[in-house]
């Protein structure tokens, strides 16, 4: 696929600035955020997920060292960090580069010889948005890296990498949705995954609709906190749910009647998240038959449930993102509206005919900032290719 005019000054200007600060000639590797039309905390109770390359991407320029260390600067940030690949037991900082070093470190677990290289870092994901600009840093890295060493892995394998390398290293233990879209992102498609066999189907989104995402402009954070508290609540679950059912793994071999009949054993609480979990995977089914008919009605009633239950049962919404899905829900060429992301701020998906897509930007900014002073930030995304590398204006993505 050619560079787009936008993307094109984004090169040139990541190649010049890279060989002032390098002196060499980088090859550039480029992945995707994603967002997610339903499932949301479903990847890591091995269920089901339905979300999109977009096309807001990272880019990482890489050229290579003599020595064992990578020498990284974010050009979004201004800041560099040095990383010793002979490290014996590295420790996380709490540090944006611990990203690129938990990634460093697993492909060496894999036993991939990662070779010393200079590293350019630029990127359009906003961050803290619920966009997964983690991963879209984590796979960038990857791929430049395993070429840099040599080495092949398969699409599926590296995202895996990726994953560890937040869970291990960084200490968030996300799912693996946010890396796979990222790896296997189809232009136009979003990609049904079974979190558990991972075993996915792209399918195509509705024609005469627009993904259009509304960034509240309230920054969450995975690396801790009540995202890992949900994900220990629901293994918290099934390990009370194993006790009745004991050939369970996880909330996604459950049935609502089974969780029902077992509702005096969990806590309030507890039973709240695993309902949420539970719904959440027929809700991804019941919307993927709807995508496949062209059922838009159905379409919008799930994303409506999925926020409701985002909501009240795994308490991962906020009063922006709840205002933010509101306004959108009262425009009238809307389909559907949702929080994306992991929660506790971040960013709305909302499915809205195209013809109407400008009109409504307009409204639902303006709206937004009269209830809560807030100016927000509003992208109309179609789905986009997953990761690449950017060789003479041709992007290739078959295999890292």
């Amino acid at each position: 696929m050619s560079e787009q005019p936008f993307e094109a000054n984004i090169l040139s200007h990541l190649r010049a600035d890279f060989k002032r600060r390098f002196d060499a000639e980088p090859r550039i590797f480029r992945a995707p955020g994603r967002v997610n039309l339903i499932g949301e905390h479903t990847d890591y109770n091995d269920g089901f997920v339905l979300p999109a390359a977009i096309d807001l991407y990272t880019w990482a320029a890489f050229a290579p060292r003599r020595d064992h260390f990578l020498h990284v600067f974010s050009e979004n940030l201004q800041e560099s960090a040095t990383i010793d690949l002979q490290a014996d037991s590295p420790q996380p900082k709490d540090h944006w580069s611990d990203y690129v070093q938990g990634v460093a470190r697993m492909l060496q677990n894999r036993g991939i010889g990662v070779a010393g290289a200079n590293i350019e870092l630029f990127s359009n994901v906003p961050s803290g948005a619920g966009l997964s600009s983690s991963a879209a840093l984590e796979v960038s890295i990857a791929s430049g890296l395993l070429a840099f060493s040599g080495g092949s892995l398969k699409l599926e394998e590296l995202a895996l990498i990726c994953q560890r390398a937040e869970n291990e290293f960084v200490g968030a233990r996300v799912g693996i949705m946010d890396q796979f879209a990222s790896c296997f992102g189809s232009e136009g498609h979003a990609i049904l995954l079974d979190c558990r066999s991972l075993e996915y189907q792209r399918l195509p989104l509705p024609r005469g609709a627009a993904m259009i995402i509304c960034n509240t402009m309230v920054k969450h954070g995975h690396s801790g906190g009540e995202y890992n508290d949900r994900r220990e609540q629901c293994e918290e679950g099934v390990r009370i749910l194993q006790r009745s059912f004991p050939s369970i793994i996880a909330l996604r071999d459950l049935s609502l009647a089974q969780l029902d009949s077992q509702r005096s054993a969990l806590s309030p609480l507890t039973f709240r998240r695993c309902h949420h979990v539970i719904t959440e995977n027929l809700r991804v089914l019941r919307f993927v038959k709807a995508l496949q008919s062209g059922n838009l009605k159905t379409i919008g009633e799930c994303m409506a449930e999925s926020h409701l239950s985002l909501k009240n049962d795994y308490e991962v919404s906020c009063r922006e993102l709840d205002i933010m899905v509101e306004i959108a829900a009262q425009q009238p060429a809307v389909i559907g509206s949702r929080m994306t992301g992991g929660g506790f701020g971040g960013c709305t998906i909302n499915l809205v005919r195209t013809n109407a897509a400008e009109g409504f930007k307009q409204r639902v900014a303006a709206d937004y900032r009269r209830a809560t002073q807030i100016e927000p930030e509003i992208y109309v995304s179609s789905a986009g290719a997953g990761v690449s590398e950017i060789v003479e204006s041709v992007q290739h993505h078959d295999r890292i």
